[in-house]
C-alpha cells in the first residue's frame, strides 16, 4: 500500500484525482480538501503538520492532473 505524506503533493493529488472524478477541484475549500486528504487510505502523516502553503500546492496539483 502507498503511504501518503503532506510532501508527496503530486501522489496525494493523483489519488484525488482518481477518487473523486466528479470535483472541480478549484472549487474546493481547504478545510474539505484537508477531511478528503486525511481520509486517503495511504495517509500516513500527522494531521496537523498541514498549513495553507501545503494545501493550496496540492489543490494546484489537483487542479493540473484532473485537466
Amino acid at each position: 500500500m502507498i503511504k501518503f505524506l503532506w510532501t508527496d503533493i503530486n501522489d496525494i493529488a493523483i489519488e484525488l484525482t482518481d477518487l473523486y472524478p466528479d470535483i472541480d477541484p478549484q472549487w474546493i475549500s481547504f478545510p474539505d480538501l484537508y477531511k478528503k486528504i486525511i481520509s486517503l487510505d495511504g495517509f500516513d502523516d500527522d494531521p496537523n503538520k498541514s498549513n495553507e502553503k501545503i494545501l493550496e500546492a496540492i489543490q494546484m496539483a489537483w487542479i493540473e492532473e484532473s485537466s
